[in-house]
């Protein structure tokens, strides 16, 4: 068996525990921000020599060129997708719901706890694996990777960084070995506007629980899911301010799972509302302080863009992978497809911009590991990697001529599957408008 928890107990203990970023160390204001970004690029140079050790300075590779743990755990995913995965994916597809044995498949392997310590049976490693990993998925089946992603770069992350002990010793052996988890943060009137939410959590007389009441809707995983990371307003008075995070077992009385959702893509990835009506959640089970909420929320979404990014290089190369044997196979007027100039061009802009998007992508990775602010990275990271995954997605069923556009190929389905790439995590509106608000920063 190939298992990320196995090349967790290697090597990359020491890359691995510099990725832990604390939560202080994560971007946490408009002020901090700006300062560091007025920061010379000697002065920048100089946080990242203080980053990385003696050793690292004097062998430095490029963002692209990963350590040997690394590559061990995007060699497993790659060969547990291709393996197991692929032969699955039309069906689940078809059937819209993810196979048990898949999700059984993520958990053997490791991929469900990359960066959970060992000491709470996770895989111990760094976020540049989960996003390999996450990345190579993608590469086969975005709707399972999208599972991972939520599972490791958000609810994983947000236990690890602002989780009691207590709370740490109830859910990470669980998250890294049998329970998925959920993200429930959107409601019907509250997207983009994520703070304007409705719902819920009103304390006891004695403090011992919250009662929580109201609907999130769009929520990934949710068929699945064995715990609901619930933000709900805690104090509506105090508006966003009131909002808490809170550790939600499926199975508690009130947690209502609706129908799945009819999609356009990442058909396999279930996508219901979740209602809520009169939970009772233990005081224990709040995330971090009761009220910090909405910044725990704004600081794990930052990782999760890169997440997203990665998924949407996936698809990218996904769709390379569908259509470059073709142009190299097939002939017209004698001459293969891939050696017209025409073709030539096209495919060459195209992996250009994949790679580009790969260096930013990885790039980000490493700042975040490094605990580095990377606010405005992650945005350009999720920007940019979703417009790439949407032209290379097109442009590979043009080259595809008529089976490009049949389900003979997956690059139909890689079509499908992109376009979410630009709404979810934060729309591509709103990571222009984080990306301008930064850049206007470093220039006052």
């Amino acid at each position: 068996m190939i298992a990320a928890r196995a090349v967790g107990r290697m090597a990359t203990r020491r890359l691995a525990a510099s990725s832990r970023t604390a939560p202080g160390q994560l971007a946490t204001g408009a002020a901090a921000t700006a300062a560091t970004a007025r920061t010379s690029s000697r002065a920048f140079a100089s946080v990242m020599h203080e980053a990385l050790d003696h050793d690292d300075r004097e062998h430095r590779l490029p963002v692209t060129a990963f350590t040997e743990d690394e590559e061990m755990a995007r060699e497993a995913a790659r060969a547990w997708a291709d393996q197991e995965l692929r032969p699955l994916v039309r069906e689940m597809d078809d059937e819209c719901k993810t196979r048990p044995e898949v999700v059984q498949g993520l958990f053997d392997h490791g991929f469900m706890g990359m960066e959970i310590p060992e000491e709470y049976e996770g895989s111990g490693m760094n976020f540049t694996s989960a996003c390999l990993v996450v990345e190579e998925l993608s590469r086969v089946d975005p709707s399972v990777s999208i599972m991972v992603d939520i599972h490791n770069t958000l609810t994983n992350n947000a236990v690890r960084f602002w989780g009691s002990e207590e709370l740490k010793q109830k859910w990470l052996p669980r998250l890294a070995v049998d329970c998925v988890s959920s993200f429930a943060l959107s409601e019907a009137g509250s997207g983009t506007d994520a703070f304007a939410m409705k719902t819920t959590a009103t304390p006891s007389d004695d403090g011992s629980y919250y009662t929580l009441n109201g609907e999130k809707l769009w929520i990934s995983n949710s068929k699945e899911a064995g715990v609901f990371l619930v933000f709900a307003n805690a104090n509506p008075s105090l508006k966003h301010r009131g909002i808490t995070a809170f550790m939600v077992d499926a199975m508690s009385e009130g947690v209502i799972v609706g129908n799945t959702e009819k999609k356009l893509g990442l058909r396999a990835s279930s996508t219901c509302p979740v209602v809520f009506d009169n939970v009772k959640v233990d005081a224990a089970d709040v995330l971090g302080e009761v009220g910090q909420g909405y910044k725990y929320c704004i600081n794990i979404l930052n990782e999760g863009r890169i997440g997203i990014a990665s998924q949407q290089i996936g698809i990218a190369k996904g769709c390379f992978d569908a259509a470059m044997p073709y142009l190299n196979d097939r002939t017209q007027f004698g001459t293969k497809l891939a050696d017209f100039q025409g073709m030539e061009h096209q495919y060459a802009q195209i992996a250009t911009e994949i790679h580009a998007a790969e260096v930013m992508t990885y790039n980000a990775c490493r700042m975040k590991e490094n605990g580095i602010p990377f606010v405005k990275e992650a945005s350009m990271v999720k920007l940019y990697a979703s417009q790439v995954a949407e032209k290379a997605a097109s442009k590979s069923i043009e080259w595809l001529g008529g089976v490009g556009f049949t389900q003979e190929l997956l690059a139909e389905k890689f079509f499908r599957d992109c376009k979410v790439g630009s709404i979810y995590e934060g729309t591509s509106n709103i990571q222009l408008q984080t990306i301008a608000k930064r850049i206007k920063d470093e220039y006052r």
